[in-house]
């Protein structure tokens, strides 16, 4: 009997934990800008024109949101695929994980700036569901790449 083992040269292929990050990281970027530019950014301006710059994107905003994003991604992937791994992978499961990511960043988000009255009702009525779809579809991204062979879709 032989055993085979890796050479030092041979490719490392990435884990399925790195493929969801990385696939995340897409989604979550494509998402946020499609969600920013065609509802959020519009609405807000609309909402406070005696702002004067409010809803801006240039150079520092846009670096300030690439670390906003970065963090999301991390936590959109991580806390799903921590709880797949302890409390059980499902189809269903991993909604309910994406949901509850979902409730910890934005619903707080959008709730206090409402709360503030720095974001009307009508923009939370949008972003609030458009990012819930997000989260559900980041969840099940690790679902489908991490777990989803450990136990049948439920």
């Amino acid at each position: 009997m032989s055993t085979i083992t890796p050479t030092a040269g041979a490719p490392q292929r990435l884990s399925p934990l790195g493929l969801a990050f990385l696939v995340n990281l897409l989604w979550i970027n494509a998402s946020e800008v499609f969600r920013y530019f065609a509802f959020v950014m519009p609405m807000m301006r609309e909402a406070f024109p005696m702002v004067s710059d409010v809803a801006p994107m240039s150079v520092p905003v846009f670096l300030i949101w690439g670390a906003w994003d970065t963090i999301l991604v991390a936590a959109a992937t991580l806390i799903p695929f921590m709880a797949l791994k302890v409390f059980g992978a499902s189809f269903l499961r991993a909604v309910a994980y994406g949901t509850g990511v979902w409730m910890a960043v934005f619903v707080i988000l959008w709730v206090g700036l409402f709360n503030m009255n720095l974001a009307p009702l009508g923009v939370l009525a949008v972003a609030l569901p458009l990012a819930w779809l997000e989260m559900v579809v980041a969840s099940t991204l690790v679902w489908w790449l991490t777990a989803r062979n450990q136990t049948a879709i439920s």
